[in-house]
């Protein structure tokens, strides 16, 4: 069974906005008629988690994003990929579907937080006579994104990991700071002491160049995050100092800052 959390991330990340499938596209004709609308699950679960990422997004409605991807574009977006296939168990429980029409739901069973399971849906619908992974709801957002629906999907995540992050530097600086006579720590003394993730040294996960600067004082800092590369990994560039986190486009270059202090 998936862990609810990491379901969800796998979901909301890339199925949050998507679009059908184009007829008499290469993908697409291989493509099973008769594959039942769970059978398409298992099979899109199947392939994900074997990285066989084209073959797995034919079986969902943005197989034109991944078209339309450069092969240079597609490497950059593996990494995210392959972290989506490694969410993914080997055996995907499925509880039952039901279908509609021309959409259906099949429900997957997860565990949440506390471990209960519960069956969560996965929408499908049919297209051209084949069932895929999707809802018609979110077709025109991808439609329109086109090859850059998946860059658009990460940004939008690292946005908002970035402003949590932002939140949890800030926590980590107060219990430093009660540790430390009332002095702050930089982002090396915030690791070691295990209150921040030493992920935040790199871009890799982030996709983000996160920076604290503590002041001479050592009662004063500030922290920010630029994307490592813009417009490919975020847009907005973030501050927190004095009035609080702050944001803004200024293609990649860091905010003016005003020292947090005691």
């Amino acid at each position: 069974m998936l862990n609810k959390t990491l379901f969800h991330r796998l979901l909301l990340l890339f199925l949050v906005a998507v679009f059908a499938i184009q007829a008499g596209s290469p993908l697409a004709a291989t493509q099973n008629p008769q594959r039942s609308p769970s059978d398409t699950v298992r099979e899109f679960y199947k392939t994900m988690r074997e990285r066989k990422f084209r073959e797995a997004f034919a079986l969902s409605i943005y197989q034109p994003a991944i078209e339309g991807l450069k092969p240079a574009e597609f490497d950059d977006l593996r990494p995210d990929f392959e972290r989506l296939a490694s969410a993914i168990p080997e055996k995907v429980d499925i509880s039952g579907e039901q279908i509609d029409g021309e959409t259906a739901t099949v429900f997957v069973r997860v565990k949440d937080e506390e471990n209960r399971e519960q069956a969560e849906p996965v929408a499908l619908i049919r297209v051209n006579g084949e069932w895929i992974v999707g809802d018609k709801e979110n077709q025109e957002i991808v439609r329109k994104a086109g090859s850059e629906f998946f860059f658009n999907a990460r940004i939008v995540t690292h946005h908002s990991e970035v402003q949590t992050l932002l939140q949890r530097i800030s926590l980590a600086q107060l219990v430093y700071s009660q540790q430390h006579a009332g002095k702050f720590g930089d982002m090396s003394a915030l690791i070691l002491a295990g209150l921040i993730p030493k992920d935040l040294e790199r871009t890799e996960t982030t996709g983000y160049r996160f920076r604290i600067t503590v002041f001479p004082d050592g009662k004063s800092w500030t922290a920010s995050a630029e994307p490592a590369q813009y417009g490919r990994t975020g847009r907005l560039s973030f501050l927190l100092d004095q009035s609080g986190v702050r944001n803004g486009d200024v293609a990649g270059k860091p905010l003016p800052a005003t020292p947090l202090k005691n």
